[in-house]
């Protein structure tokens, strides 16, 4: 039976670093009223160690398999996309829906400090974004 829950869909390029935090959080905070994914247009074997401690500092564990493809197919499915500031729709001109694009600077190869700034930024973008989802 398909899953008739909407679906907010966070995307970038590797989908190792910023898309994976919001989903993880996004996951963590968010009631079962909605599903969550993380996808990427050129998907990394895994995520960026630095993602993987500034997550694990914030009492989260993510999923350390590879990212996710970004396809049409869940693309169609997602009720809204929300980029991480690494140009995707040009990487993927074929999304259908309107890509918001939070613009995040990207952690990877950052010091923990400034990795911590990034997931701490999104921490909040999710809550916000929670906050006006119907």
């Amino acid at each position: 039976m398909k899953d008739s829950r909407p679906l907010i869909l966070f995307v970038c390029v590797h989908n190792a670093g910023r898309s994976r935090m919001a989903e993880a959080f996004f996951r963590a905070e968010a009631t079962d009223r909605y599903r969550v994914a993380s996808a990427g247009t050129d998907p990394a074997p895994e995520p960026h160690p630095e993602v993987v401690a500034a997550m694990r500092d914030a009492g989260i564990e993510i999923d350390r398999g590879p990212g996710r493809l970004l396809d049409q197919q869940l693309a169609s499915e997602a009720f809204r996309i929300i980029g991480m500031g690494c140009n995707v729709q040009e990487a993927c001109p074929a999304l259908r829906l309107p890509l918001e694009d939070w613009d995040l600077d990207d952690p990877k190869g950052n010091p923990p400090d400034q990795v911590a700034a990034i997931r701490d930024d999104i921490r909040r973008r999710v809550s916000d974004l929670l906050a006006t989802l119907p």
